[in-house]
């Protein structure tokens, strides 16, 4: 009879729970780890995408804006030019002047001297701009009158490189006697609005009467000749039909022959008279400060677009508005690339030969196709280099022209970040594997469902979900840390509501009273704030005869003149990208250069303090108060920081705050008066008037300026 075996009946188990969860749990680590890597590595690639083209969007949006607002500029300006008084009066005189020199013709020496000078000087420079020889007879003015005033004030100029700098020819002509009154004044506003050039056209004869910089195109007819064709002859006859002070007329860039050739655009307003147009005041733009915008003055790195991003404008022909990059950096590469996706040889030496690539380089693309039908957008395209990019395109909204922006960076510069986080993700998956094996090894012997269901809590906790709630299933110390979960995961879900509800409202009061970069240092913890800044410019503004005019106002009359005045300051501050400090009474205190350093604050300060005082004037007469406004500018380092504690005020201290206030303390009403510094940096730029020394409290003598505006 055989015995039972009992070797086998009390053999363990093979595959016991312990074993089982083991290699469950690293099972699901190990799918874990690669679902969160993979899924971790799409979702950074999505987001870093996403970025890249938010933060594309933000500087195409942002250079648009700054495009647009330059433009609204120069309408505003233009419109209140041609309605002033200084330009209907010279429209007027200098047609009579241009008649009379007409009907006196001009002698056959000083015809021939001046087709000389077009030899000489003009025909060269034409033949190095088509390639060829153009024949003299086509750009010889036609008339008496351009090659008397052609001979006098371009072939006879005793400064040819600036020419806009003589006011009187001496030759005795009536047009001579009113260019010396009207010609500093038309020169000093076209040097203040930050015009190429300014010019007066009689709609009549079509004929250019008066030009600040006197290119070839002086005196010249827009109707007959060689210029009958130029986009300024069509603005001029387009807006010589409309009798309406507001309406201005654009013309897209085009190459002017008179101006070397280079890229030129024409804003036109009517000169009106009784209801009549008498001439058309001529805004001549160069694309020099649309590239500048576009391209942050050529420091794309400094900007954020790296190596390889950049913005440009293209225009409805789609023709480059704006240089591209890689004609900057690196030429050679740049015509090599252009060759490459097409571009003829026509086209490269038309490039080559104008020494830009606005108005010659083709860029047809997804992203300019569709903006220029009007469509916001972003998405990879193949660039006009024949590459893979991340593009940001839209239109821009400018009257009279059909532009569009895009902003573009290369998809391989972009992405580099990704392959870095392919490479990482999988050496942390490796770690994580060990890590999961490990403490697989330790869960599975000591805890089961209960700290399942807590790790579930947490992870849905840690999502987000705010009304988790674990199952206490046991009385143990596992039950109770179920159970402190719960009453831990309420307390911070009502303590995070109150923390949210008064961070919105801190925020908001911080924002109030501080500039946007010092409040959120004041929100990061940082107590004592205070910066020293090399170089500011600093405004002071006091109402001259306020102090008089409230005694006879009701109180609530005072205070809603001054906050419409203040107001007007603080739109025009906003502009200029100027920081307001404060207001004490009915003086007004502004910066320039800091919390945020700009490049040109002096001359956005002194733009500041033109559009100030013309505020004042403007607000005094719809008020009809006699009020006006004295100014003080000044530029240097200071102290700036944060003082108070139950109320805080952002605040400027320094020897250059107190040297703007007695600027403008010893100025004369209705008048900007500024510093040495800010006439060295500005002297160029603007027309000053040296007022002497000038007694100033704790600094003795101190020179001054007054511009001139």
């Amino acid at each position: 009879m055989s015995s039972p075996d009992v070797t086998g009946s009390s053999r363990p188990p093979r595959w016991g729970l312990a074993a089982k969860l083991f290699t469950t749990l690293v099972l699901l680590g190990a799918i874990a780890v690669l679902v969160t890597g993979v899924l971790g590595y799409i979702r950074a690639r999505d987001a870093l995408e996403k970025a890249v083209f938010d933060q594309l969007t933000a500087a195409r949006q942002a250079k648009t804006r700054q495009v647009e607002t330059y433009f609204r500029t120069i309408q505003s300006e233009l419109r209140l030019l041609a309605t002033s008084k200084m330009v209907v009066d010279a429209t007027r005189e200098f047609r009579i002047a241009v008649d009379q020199l007409d009907r006196a013709g001009a002698p056959p020496d000083l015809r021939q001297k001046v087709g000389d000078w077009y030899a000489a000087n003009f025909i060269p420079e034409m033949t190095r701009i088509l390639g060829r020889e153009p024949a003299l007879s086509d750009y010889l003015p036609v008339g008496g009158a351009p090659y008397y005033l052609q001979y006098h004030y371009i072939v006879e100029s005793p400064n040819p490189e600036r020419r806009k700098l003589l006011d009187d020819a001496g030759d005795g002509s009536e047009y001579s006697r009113l260019h010396a009154i009207y010609h500093p004044l038309m020169r000093a506003a076209a040097t203040t609005v930050g015009l190429f050039d300014l010019m007066i056209a009689d709609p009549k004869s079509g004929r250019l009467i008066y030009t600040v910089d006197k290119e070839v195109d002086f005196t010249t007819s827009l109707q007959l000749g060689p210029y009958r064709r130029t986009n300024v002859a069509a603005a001029v006859a387009r807006c010589s039909q409309i009798a309406d002070p507001s309406a201005i007329c654009l013309e897209d860039f085009s190459s002017y022959a008179p101006s070397g050739g280079a890229p030129i655009a024409f804003m036109v307003a009517p000169v009106i008279a009784q209801g009549v147009v008498i001439g058309a005041l001529v805004a001549q733009l160069s694309n020099d400060e649309i590239d500048n915008v576009v391209t942050g003055n050529r420091r794309w790195r400094q900007e954020g677009f790296g190596d390889t991003g950049e913005a440009y404008l293209v225009g409805p022909d789609y023709l480059a508005r704006s240089g591209p990059r890689a004609f900057y950096e690196n030429r050679e590469n740049f015509f090599a690339d252009v060759k490459s996706v097409g571009a003829s040889d026509e086209e490269i030496a038309d490039i080559q030969r104008y020494g830009t690539p606005v108005l010659h380089q083709r860029i047809d693309t997804q992203a300019t196709r569709a903006a220029l039908s009007g469509v916001e957008g972003t998405g990879e395209i193949i660039g006009y280099r024949g590459v893979p990019t991340l593009a940001s395109w839209g239109p821009l909204a400018i009257s009279g022209v059909k532009w569009a922006l895009v902003a573009k960076i290369d998809s391989a510069e972009a992405f580099t970040p990704i392959a870095e986080l392919r490479r990482d993700l999988l050496l942390v998956g490796g770690l994580a594997l060990l890590v999961v094996a490990s403490t697989a090894a330790w869960l599975s012997r000591a805890l089961l469902g209960p700290l399942r269901d807590l790790t579930a809590g947490v992870k849905r906790f840690s999502a987000g979900d705010y009304a988790v709630s674990v199952p206490v299933r046991t009385r143990d110390e596992i039950g109770e840390l179920c159970s402190a979960f719960n009453g831990m995961v309420e307390d911070l879900h009502q303590k995070n509501v109150v923390i949210e509800n008064k961070n919105r409202e801190n925020e908001q009061l911080l924002l109030n009273v501080l500039p946007a970069p010092i409040a959120n240092r004041l929100r990061a913890g940082e107590e004592r704030i205070a910066d020293g800044f090399a170089e500011v410019t600093v405004a002071f503004a006091d109402l001259v005869g306020f102090t008089a005019l409230t005694s006879e106002m009701p109180p609530h009359d005072v205070v809603m003149f001054l906050n419409g005045l203040f107001t007007r300051f603080d739109v025009a501050a906003n502009d200029l990208g100027i920081e307001k400090i404060k207001t004490v009474g009915d003086a007004y205190m502004a910066v320039c250069g800091l919390p945020v350093p700009v490049a040109n604050h002096a001359e956005r300060m002194v733009r500041m303090a033109i559009r100030m005082v013309h505020i004042t004037r403007e607000h005094a007469m719809e008020h009809n108060v006699s009020m006006k406004l004295r100014v003080g500018v000044n530029s240097g380092p200071v102290v700036a920081g944060v003082i108070g504690k139950s109320k805080y005020i952002y605040d400027l201290w320094g020897d250059t705050v107190n040297l703007a206030s007695r600027m403008e303390s010893g100025g004369v009403p209705d008048s900007v008066q500024v510093t040495r510094p800010v006439y060295e940096q500005l002297k160029d730029q603007f027309v000053f008037e040296p007022r002497g020394a000038i007694e100033v409290k704790g600094k003795g003598k101190v020179e001054a300026w007054v511009l001139r505006f």
